[in-house]
């Protein structure tokens, strides 16, 4: 797009001020709670009258200070995490009140160990093979336990009424943002995967959730009255992309496909559509609603990870995907081996091409990629 909205460069900025946000926040009394992944269940955050913030790693800065402790051979998001905590370079670690982790991988699983000696930590235990009956009343005990580990390190009781308060508040932000993310729906869309990763990225750094939503809102307005001028190939290539969090290789990777003619038209990852494509049920038991919820993440540690396929299949429908690109950091096994299954699903089944790229936070595969992505965006 050329004229963007105004409100698009505040997404922009988002991170950097809430880094000055959150100082703000623990000044005046409030508390913060860092998470690492879209298996939180965020709504027993808010509504311990906390505020949740992500402390996952997108940097390499950090990653030389963390391997004096972790091994090399680990993946990046994990090591970058663990570093801005170990040098305090990062404000959202360094004023969390506590910090809650999942044990989603072995990788972070053991890295909490050596975190929780540097912050105070809850570690939610789960369960990993959502098949079996016994799943969901576990990983419902495992939310309950958060919920009393918050009450007693804040000193407040969490009602009924302010988990479905909060529930409530969270379905909210989910509604607006598949809002913007249905724009890309369109033939051609009116914004561009890269722009649409901007707003999600800085929605995850905000505070103030009413304010964001407005903000959203007005957005999607302005280009959808934008999108009647938009002059862009219609023939442009759609890609979906799926794998592992984008937060540290968004930079490196969306430029690359963007700027060989095609279009990212849906993020299938957990830091895209996954975890907000499907609403916390309203009706029922607050505890019950949000274990059902959270347990059915179609991440790759599941198995079987059936949810992940039928996602996918709904979305390369809806979203009139062309091609399926897979991106993997490096040691994170799940989603690597889970290249196989995928590749079979996208090519066989859904009968699109497919490709998997395997990469870090650094810059020194930035030629090879762009090579490799530019061929492959040509074959189609």
């Amino acid at each position: 797009m050329n004229d963007l909205p105004k409100i698009f460069d505040e997404f922009s900025d988002a991170r950097r001020n809430s880094f000055l946000k959150v100082k703000e926040y623990k000044d005046s009394g409030k508390h913060i709670v860092g998470t690492f992944c879209t298996f939180t269940p965020v709504e027993v955050i808010y509504a311990a009258g906390a505020y949740p913030i992500s402390l996952c790693g997108m940097s390499d800065e950090t990653i030389p200070d963390a391997e004096k402790d972790l091994p090399k051979n680990l993946c990046p998001l994990i090591k970058s995490s663990y570093g801005f905590a170990l040098t305090e370079k990062c404000p959202f670690t360094y004023f969390s009140d506590i910090i809650v982790g999942e044990t989603t991988c072995d990788g972070k699983k053991k890295m909490y160990e050596y975190l929780g000696k540097l912050k105070s930590m809850h570690v939610m235990q789960l369960p990993q093979a959502i098949d079996r009956e016994y799943a969901l009343s576990i990983w419902k005990r495992e939310i309950v336990l958060l919920k009393e580990r918050l009450e007693k390190e804040f000193n407040v009781e969490i009602t009924e009424d302010d988990l479905r308060e909060a529930i409530k508040k969270c379905n909210e932000e989910r509604k607006v943002l598949k809002e913007l993310y249905s724009l890309c729906k369109m033939t051609p869309p009116p914004i561009t995967g890269m722009e649409v990763h901007t707003v999600l990225h800085g929605a995850s750094f905000t505070f103030d959730k009413d304010e964001q939503n407005k903000k959203v809102r007005d957005l999607v307005e302005g280009l959808k009255t934008e999108a009647k001028d938009i002059k862009s190939n219609e023939n442009s290539p759609r890609i979906l992309i799926t794998g592992c969090p984008l937060g540290g290789v968004a930079d490196k990777i969306i430029p690359i496909i963007e700027e060989n003619g095609a279009t990212v038209v849906c993020y299938e990852n957990c830091s895209g559509i996954k975890e907000k494509i499907r609403l916390v049920d309203e009706t029922k038991d607050p505890i019950d609603a949000l274990a059902e919820k959270y347990l059915n993440v179609g991440c790759s540690v599941m198995a079987p990870n059936d949810n992940r396929i039928e996602l996918l299949s709904e979305l390369i429908d809806e979203y009139k995907v062309d091609a399926v690109i897979d991106v993997i950091l490096q040691a994170c096994h799940t989603y690597n081996v889970e290249t196989r299954k995928i590749k079979d699903f996208v090519n066989k089944d859904k009968k699109i091409p497919y490709m998997s790229i395997e990469t870090d936070y650094s810059e020194t595969d930035k030629g090879q990629l762009k090579t490799r992505i530019a061929a492959f965006l040509e074959m189609l």
